[in-house]
C-alpha cells in the first residue's frame, strides 16, 4: 500500500512539473512574440520617417 501512495505522489510531482514547464514554454513564446512586434514597428517606424525625410527634401528643392 505505501508503494502505490508513494507512485501516486510521484506521478503527482511529474504532473505539476510538466505543467510548470509547459506554462513557461508558453510564457517564453509570448515574450518572443512580442519582442517581434516591437522590432517590425520599429523598423515600420524608421521606414516611415525615411519617406518623411525624403518627401521633405523633395519639397524643399521644389521650393528653391
Amino acid at each position: 500500500m505505501e508503494r502505490d501512495e508513494k507512485h501516486t505522489t510521484d506521478n503527482a510531482d511529474q504532473i505539476a512539473k510538466s505543467m510548470l514547464a509547459e506554462q513557461k514554454d508558453k510564457q517564453r513564446e509570448t515574450t518572443r512574440r512580442m519582442n517581434r512586434l516591437w522590432i517590425w514597428l520599429g523598423v515600420l517606424f524608421l521606414v516611415a520617417i525615411l519617406i518623411w525625410f525624403m518627401y521633405f527634401l523633395g519639397f524643399l528643392e521644389f521650393l528653391s
